[in-house]
């Protein structure tokens, strides 16, 4: 059984011995997330407006129009940024921000960030598990251990 399993797992393993000296393959099994799908922006179908920003830092904020407004017109979605007060990165991160945005609208279950939020999920459900898995185990020891002693 092991070899056959040797045979048929050639690459993407790894090698481990455990303490009877026995070898075992681990496979390894990292998810990737299918940015495929996602939409790709036309500028034509963007309105880009700079206004003046707000919150903190005071009068240098206030002053300066470096937050963006995108619209995207097919869909009339809109995205203000003012992370930054360089003019050019909120641009870059409205783009994005939008991108992000019109993924999730367009593939739903599929997008970007629901394929993200299922990795995570799945990880935090196994985490629990074993976490249960060690509890019930502690306990079992607890009382074989409690039940010894005279």
């Amino acid at each position: 059984m092991y070899s056959l399993l040797c045979k048929a797992l050639l690459f993407n393993t790894k090698s481990v011995k455990n303490t009877r000296g026995i070898s075992l393959t681990l496979i390894n099994k990292k998810q990737t997330i299918d940015h495929s799908k996602v939409p790709i922006i036309n500028e034509n179908e963007l309105e880009e407006m700079f206004v003046k920003g707000s919150g903190p830092g005071g009068s240098a904020v206030n002053k300066n129009a470096n937050c963006v407004v995108l619209k995207h017109k097919p869909t009339g979605l809109v995205i203000k940024c003012h992370e930054s007060r360089c003019v050019e990165d909120n641009r870059k991160m409205a783009r994005e921000k939008l991108a992000i945005k019109l993924d999730v609208i367009e593939n739903g279950n599929k997008s970007v960030e629901a394929q993200k939020k299922a990795i995570i999920e799945k990880k935090n459900a196994q985490k629990e598990w074993k976490r249960k898995k060690l509890e019930t185990l502690k306990k079992d020891w607890i009382e074989r251990e409690s039940s010894f002693k005279p």
